[in-house]
């Protein structure tokens, strides 16, 4: 997995992967600046459309410049604006790019820029060197570029934006941002939602090696990284190996968290689900989900299911001598969401029951009810961090980029999912997928991860077709396609 650094770790990142590869820098500046045309052209942007790429003196604006060169080539109209005094304050590489501007490409200076009414603004002008408060030259070009009504795309950060924090005052407000090589923290966090818009992520062909002996405990959890995740099994695996799982929820008027649950862990691959509620709603669990079995009453032999989830439509009312009882008398790392969450928050004595590695899924409310307020995001992850290494259990903050926090102190941040997936029941979904991996004798942390990536690119599959008008029921359908995307037998 990417190691997400800090905004003053990536210069000595790129000096030691130059040191490595034998790269100069002007190279390594092109490479970046062809990752990002090259994700640019896969948007099938029209060539009608006029590109004005705002470039600032330092490093940001040399990915600007080569960005407008290599633009250039391929038949759009490019012109730079021109966020800097005189050439003598560009940086050696930008420099270098400025000078190799074809002629095609006209530079307009910051006081005789005159918006176009459509089009592409670029948004090249500040960068990751961005330290301390905004000065008031750069007050005014910032707003400048926010009264652009064409689409706006940011390189690397929003200029203004800081790498690592909330926003402090006023940033380019960008419809995409394409960040090089892992997204700088500030651009994960909802504070920061309006400025960021879309965050792409793109390769520059740094070396893991380069990574080495540079301090980080947030990691980014990309496509690639999830087949090695996954458990192998063969022809000869019957359903027993493919888990017995239990999912402990629904109630009068909600069971429909518990039918959702249920729906996605026999879709991710479980081999034999129940589920227990009410004797009241068996028949509906029964009429609604043929698959699963269902009991009610006490839980007899507990430890005969391989893995257990609870709390999706729970309720909250009568249900903590039952709580108690199972925290008792089962052992195995369970998945715990929803009402059962609120119940841990309401009795805090129950915290010392739950078995150590078990994977807790709140989102920022449930979170907050069980380690209080924060003041911002940054904050929160902290609690998050806390809240896990204190209690040995893996903790999902649920959200736009979801994050897993572990026992040993790093934070993983998920990469996959989209605003289309903020519907009432995706976390029921979720539930069901990870307490099924859990059930298939995945590790605790693998089943969390692969549960959360799976998630969000089902709601990504799903949401091609339905956009905002995605629900629940669609993200678990759409769960095999993830498995046939990232090739997993």
């Amino acid at each position: 997995m990417q190691k997400i650094l800090a905004g003053s770790q990536v210069k000595e990142l790129d000096s030691k992967h130059l040191s490595l590869t034998g790269q100069s820098s002007h190279q390594l500046m092109e490479v970046a600046a062809q990752s990002f045309v090259r994700w640019f052209l896969e948007q099938g942007f029209s060539t009608e459309n006029s590109i004005q790429i705002a470039v600032g003196a330092g490093n940001n604006g040399g990915d600007g410049l080569a960005i407008a060169r290599l633009l250039s080539t391929h038949s759009y109209s490019i012109s730079i604006l021109k966020c800097f005094d005189s050439i003598d304050k560009l940086s050696q590489d930008s420099l270098t790019n400025f000078k190799l501007l074809p002629d095609s490409i006209s530079v307009v200076d910051f006081e005789d820029w005159e918006f176009a009414q459509g089009g592409i603004l670029i948004d090249a002008y500040l960068g990751v060197g961005l330290k301390g408060e905004l000065r008031a030259n750069s007050i005014k070009i910032i707003e400048c570029l926010n009264e652009f009504k064409g689409k706006v795309i940011s390189v690397d950060l929003p200029s203004g934006l800081p790498s690592d924090s909330v926003v402090s005052s006023l940033a380019v407000e960008a419809d995409f941002t394409v960040s090089f090589a892992f997204p700088k923290l500030s651009l994960i966090l909802p504070e920061n939602a309006r400025y960021v818009g879309e965050l792409v992520v793109v390769k520059i062909g740094l070396l893991d090696e380069a990574y080495d002996d540079l301090v980080s405990s947030f990691y980014y959890l990309e496509a690639s990284d999830v087949p090695n995740l996954h458990t192998v099994f063969n022809r000869f695996s019957y359903k027993g190996d493919m888990g017995k799982i239990l999912l402990i929820g629904g109630s009068p008027g909600k069971m429909g968290a518990l039918i959702l649950c249920a729906k996605s862990a026999l879709r991710t691959g479980s081999g034999l689900v129940t589920c227990h509620m009410e004797d009241s709603e068996r028949f509906i669990i029964q009429a609604a989900v043929p698959e699963a079995m269902a009991s009610w009453g006490l839980i007899p032999n507990p430890e005969f299911y391989d893995a257990v989830g609870i709390g999706p439509g729970w309720g909250t009312e009568n249900r903590i001598r039952l709580f108690r009882q199972f925290l008792n008398d089962f052992k195995k790392p369970i998945v715990i969401d929803a009402d059962g969450l609120n119940l841990l928050a309401r009795n805090p004595d129950l915290l010392p029951l739950v078995p150590k590695n078990s994977i807790l899924t709140p989102h920022i409310g449930e979170f907050t009810r069980l380690a209080g307020k924060a003041s911002n995001h940054l904050e929160r992850l902290e609690q998050a961090k806390k809240f896990s290494v204190d209690n040995a259990l893996i903790l999902l903050l649920k959200g736009a980029n979801t994050v897993v926090s572990l026992p040993d102190g790093r934070q993983i941040v998920n990469s996959s999912g989209n605003k289309y997936m903020a519907t009432g029941g995706s976390g029921d979904v979720l539930t069901g997928m990870i307490t099924s991996y859990l059930g298939m004798g995945y590790t605790p942390e693998n089943a969390a991860l692969c549960g959360v990536f799976h998630h969000g690119l089902a709601g990504e599959i799903a949401s091609e077709s339905k956009r905002r008008s995605m629900i629940a029921s669609d993200i678990i359908s759409a769960i095999p396609a993830t498995y046939i995307k990232l090739d997993i037998s």
